[in-house]
């Protein structure tokens, strides 16, 4: 049975560029490839912990063959060119069904834009419809600008620190609001100029994006 997600969702940055963010798809592969080939070796080294050079096919498979439910990721792409701009993603803990690792990750030339948050924000939608309450993420120290966007994401967090890797355990927000800490973890990070809006259909109909940026 096919799972019903949320809509797509169009966000206008703080520089007033436009993104498209939606459930990922298995066609999706090419855009991630070229997502991660955009990433520098450090943006790659603080996702994966390590230096990896390419990501082979099984492990593209693993990305975007998800079940929307367990594991769900978010992709967002540039509008109107389709270009690769991040991926927000979240896994479930099995012993901790309410709980579920979280990882964003946006190509370079977009950071510092507030696409990270209006993922994030996006996510934590999708896993409260999914019965999650709880993010847990693990950062190197090092990686200021996740780290600071976790604490923005969530004031219910607590921090251990081992090493070079920072742990995190967050609650999500109840609800993206006016008067709630999501919105003020969005308004933190983007400088309060992002703005959600439901995209035009041309920009969700068939053809209307790229599938091979």
């Amino acid at each position: 049975m096919t799972k019903q997600l949320q809509p797509h969702e169009r966000v206008t940055l703080r520089d007033g560029t436009d993104v498209l963010i939606r459930p990922i798809e298995p066609a999706d592969r090419e855009m991630l490839l070229a997502g991660f080939e955009e990433l520098s070796p450090d943006s790659r080294y603080r996702r994966f912990f390590s230096p990896l050079g390419t990501l082979d096919p099984a492990w593209l498979t693993y990305l975007t063959s998800v079940d929307h439910h367990d594991h769900e990721a978010l992709i967002a792409e540039s509008v109107p060119a389709g270009e690769p701009v991040g991926v927000a993603r979240y896994i479930r803990v099995p012993e901790h069904p309410a709980a579920a690792e979280v990882a964003v990750t946006v190509v370079d030339s977009w950071q510092g834009k507030g696409a990270a948050s209006a993922l994030l924000a996006l996510l934590s939608g999708r896993a409260r419809a999914e019965g999650i309450t709880r993010f847990h993420a693990t950062c190197l120290s090092e990686n200021r600008a996740v780290i600071e966007l976790f604490r923005a994401f969530s004031k219910e967090r607590s921090e251990k620190m081992e090493g070079s890797v920072v742990e995190i355990d967050m609650d999500l927000p109840a609800e993206l609001a006016d008067n709630n800490p999501l919105h003020a973890a969005l308004t933190h990070a983007a400088a309060g100029a992002l703005t959600f809006r439901h995209p035009t259909p041309s920009a969700t109909a068939p053809g209307g994006r790229s599938e091979d940026p």
